[in-house]
């Protein structure tokens, strides 16, 4: 007994001093960790960027809860006046706000698209899914437009920012660069249990264990109950601005990250009481996302990081404001008006069991993507077989699934922006989606976007090899999403799981939330292609004069047709205009040019 006097003691001690004593080690944290950021802007700002980003990001949160939970009350009452008095004049300054929103969108896009009109296709194309889903609406006259125009608003100004600016697309570029480090240390642990050759030449090596090393990161998140936090501050921007409630904002905010059946585990407590308008926007959420997890593996793949996080963030507002215009509100919904809900943690004791549960967890994951593909991909070489049998009959050569794909989507490829030539491939990567899944599609996408990237002649005879890069970019957005005919499947068995008694409900609604996920990854790329802006030809004299033609690239490709243009055959004479006027060393590049592509100069 007496042994134990001082562990008594010091235990009792440490239960009643618990907040100072809190207190003084968070205190010592933050004055360490103040001495080491100093110490890393000291030696070199320029490499402690990024740390500044995120402790000014960690800093501004902290403060701003510290200012609502002890001067929140007061501000608002002190701005209350000032309130009244808005509110009053609200009526007509939100039309004077509609017009001059409407009036500026008007002129900046006529003064953009004047120097690319081929954006214009994009617009439309836009126009034209808005008003096909409108026409699909379920109740037309209980369309809330707040919730459609703030959305489809919100989807446009993170485009902007994202696509259009420099900080946006600088910060994503680096997101995407380093998310493409951090998922390279998946390399640690699948070579010591496959060995190097295996993760270099065989695909379920190289790419899957990746989904293991997310699936394992973002249980451990989900722990420090970080993932919590980002989603429901992600969630409160969309709730405010699109007036929508607390459990259908949630779970949409939530698909930014996680899976189409993990998203409504946030909002579980509540799925039986959900209206069927909240369902709705709960599948289409589903539908119009894909999840961090498997997002991953497309980067592996060579597609582009931050395309894809521009493609998931944009996606939310969007699926909201699209199942909003389909499946309106129309019941009372027990959620209206609830400011928050209380988001659970997992039930793991530890960071360790997190970090077990989500390895474990990915298990399921990377057994059903593999045997998707082995199925889906072994159906896809069956049903070709079966069409160039059928269409061997009547003297129609090559019929396949692609090819039909090619003509009947053909025209929404085009709606979205991508050029008439590059229709049909753009058209073929929507219907495998669709009718197969988005890993086949962004498979094959990969494939083309390597032979560009590799310098390969564009045709091959009649036959395409690779498509533009304005078309590579509007088909990453179009793909970014689990919106094909299997994910139905998912869809029932995970959501009927969490609330068997509203089954019913649930099949006669997934068909539209399937349309309506469709149409948002849709539209996505055309406001991909509307803000697109073409990657502009370097000075092609000095690269060409310089570079090695042991190997090709795309840069090559470009400036060698730039050439090729250039130059002039006239009786027996070759001469170049333009950039190549007057450059000596026009002939000898133009006779390397020749050496890996085909033009009718050369044959001079």
């Amino acid at each position: 007994r007496k042994a134990v006097q001082p562990a008594s003691k010091a235990k009792r001690f440490c239960k009643a001093y618990a907040k100072v004593l809190r207190r003084v080690v968070l205190a010592l944290l933050g004055v360490a960790y103040l001495c080491y950021f100093i110490a890393a802007c000291w030696l070199n700002f320029q490499r402690a960027l990024p740390l500044v980003v995120m402790t000014a990001v960690v800093v501004f949160f902290i403060c701003w809860s510290l200012f609502k939970k002890h001067c929140g009350a007061k501000v608002l009452l002190l701005l209350s006046p000032i309130w009244k008095c808005f509110k009053k004049s609200w009526l007509w300054l939100k039309w004077l706000l509609w017009v001059a929103l409407l009036g500026g969108l008007i002129i900046w896009l006529a003064l953009d698209t004047a120097r690319n009109p081929e954006q214009l296709i994009s617009l439309a194309g836009f126009c034209f899914l808005v008003l096909f889903l409108f026409a699909c609406s379920k109740h037309h006259s209980a369309v809330s437009w707040r919730a459609v125009f703030w959305g489809l608003g919100l989807e446009f100004i993170f485009g902007l920012f994202i696509l259009r600016t420099t900080p946006g697309i600088q910060a994503f570029q680096w997101l995407g660069d380093q998310i493409q480090f951090f998922l390279g240390y998946t390399t640690a642990g699948s070579s010591f249990v496959f060995g190097n050759t295996l993760i270099e030449e065989v695909f379920a090596f190289q790419t899957l264990p990746i989904v293991v090393f997310f699936s394992c990161v973002m249980s451990i998140l989900y722990y420090l109950g970080i993932m919590q936090w980002l989603i429901v501050k992600i969630s409160w921007i969309l709730q405010v601005s699109m007036g929508t409630t607390s459990t259908e904002t949630l779970s949409v905010a939530g698909n930014i990250f996680v899976g189409q059946t993990e998203a409504p585990l946030l909002i579980r407590p509540y799925l039986a009481d959900m209206t069927h308008s909240e369902i709705h926007a709960v599948m289409t959420g589903g539908f119009s996302t894909i999840a961090g997890t498997v997002m991953g593996a497309y980067i592996s793949f060579g597609i582009d990081a931050a395309s894809l996080i521009a493609a998931s963030v944009m996606a939310a507002p969007c699926a909201l404001a699209m199942s909003k215009l389909v499946y309106p509100e129309v019941e009372e919904s027990k959620f209206k008006g609830k400011a928050s809900i209380r988001l659970a943690r997992g039930e793991e004791q530890n960071i360790l069991e997190a970090a077990s549960n989500g390895a474990a967890t990915s298990i399921g994951l990377i057994a059903n993507i593999a045997a998707n593909l082995i199925g889906f991909l072994a159906v896809l070489e069956f049903i070709n077989a079966a069409l160039r049998w059928f269409g061997e009959m009547v003297d129609i050569e090559g019929l396949s699934f692609q090819v039909i794909c090619s003509y009947i989507l053909m025209p929404l490829a085009f709606l979205m922006g991508a050029d008439w030539a590059d229709s049909p491939l753009v058209a073929e990567l929507l219907g495998m989606k669709i009718f197969l899944n988005e890993f086949v599609a962004y498979q094959q996408l990969a494939t083309y976007k390597k032979k560009r990237l590799s310098g390969l002649e564009e045709w091959d005879g009649s036959q395409k090899q690779w498509i533009s890069e304005r078309a590579e970019n509007i088909t990453t957005f179009a793909l970014c999403g689990f919106a094909n005919l299997g994910s139905i499947g998912i869809m029932l068995g995970g959501l009927a799981s969490m609330v068997p008694q509203r089954k019913g409900d649930l099949a006669s609604i997934v068909l539209r939330a399937l349309l309506t996920g469709t149409c948002v990854s849709m539209l996505n790329a055309c406001l991909a292609g509307l803000l697109h802006v073409p990657t502009e030809v370097g000075d092609c004299v000095t690269f060409l004069s310089t570079a090695n033609f042991s190997s090709t690239s795309y840069a090559m490709y470009t400036c060698c047709k730039q050439l090729f243009a250039s130059s002039i055959l006239d009786s027996g004479t070759l001469s170049f205009t333009g950039a190549w006027a007057g450059q000596a060393e026009g002939m000898w590049c133009l006779t390397q040019c020749c050496g890996h592509y085909n033009h009718t100069t050369c044959e001079g």
